[in-house]
């Protein structure tokens, strides 16, 4: 599964970037409540002095300015959906610093700056902690940098790799075979059962199935019947021929 560094909804919100534009575009996107935001200036006239009045700086008691309703002609103000602010006030929560024309990214009622969202809510790798720009992998419900994402013994990556693991901890198939897996009485190897290897216990002996075969004539006996020789298992008809 991929990991993004960009949620939806940043990418989606990059787009909120300031617009100064007259007075028509901004009943209009008023009226139509568009996802856009309005840089406007505060006017003189007395049409504009009644507007003046309505205002209230969206930070209210922290107003960068004091005073929340404060209007001075012929400064800017900052107006999103049916919240204002003055110019200098609308900034990111996070660093401060004044959004002017920069894209802007909206979350519960505050404004961030897009390289604050990204910090704060873009997915970070469990591993490095670093924040993952590009397709990652999830490990139980966890999100990896696919060169992160490594086997504990050998650190070879293990994105799109065949892999299990012990402890949480995961482990390539050959490690893990080399570490922890039974071994096969015939061939020595690793049983891992991985990718659905199928195998023979038998007392505390192991066999791959491929392995379980009459050390005399090789006939494979899995599913048949055996009698064991010593180390060796052999099949009934060989044990019979042994007895003769």
């Amino acid at each position: 599964m991929s990991a993004d560094v960009l949620s939806e909804d940043l990418k989606s919100r990059l787009h909120l970037t300031m617009k100064t534009v007259g007075q028509d575009r901004i009943r209009r996107a008023r009226e139509n409540n568009e996802d856009v935001a309005i840089l406007s200036m505060f006017l003189p006239n007395a049409t504009a002095e009644r507007e003046n009045k309505k205002f209230c700086c969206a930070l209210r008691e922290r107003c960068l300015l004091g005073d929340p309703r404060k209007t001075v002609a012929g400064t800017k103000k900052m107006e999103y959906k049916t919240r204002q602010w003055h110019e200098k006030c609308f900034c990111c929560v996070v660093c401060k610093n004044p959004i002017g024309t920069k894209s802007f990214i909206p979350r519960e009622q505050e404004i961030y700056c897009a390289g604050c969202y990204e910090d704060k809510f873009a997915t970070r790798c469990v591993k490095c902690n670093k924040i993952i720009t590009q397709g990652g992998v999830t490990y139980k419900n966890e999100p990896w940098h696919r060169e992160c994402f490594t086997c504990t013994n050998c650190n070879t990556s293990l994105a799109g790799q065949r892999f299990t693991s012990r402890d949480e901890k995961p482990y390539c198939a050959e490690c893990f075979g080399e570490l922890f897996a039974k071994r096969c009485t015939s061939c020595t190897k690793p049983i891992t059962g991985i990718g659905g290897t199928r195998f023979i216990s038998f007392e505390d002996r192991h066999w791959h199935n491929d392995c379980f075969i009459c050390a005399q004539c090789k006939t494979s006996l899995v599913g048949k019947g055996f009698i064991t020789d010593g180390q060796d298992i052999i099949c009934p008809e060989c044990a019979k021929q042994k007895l003769m």
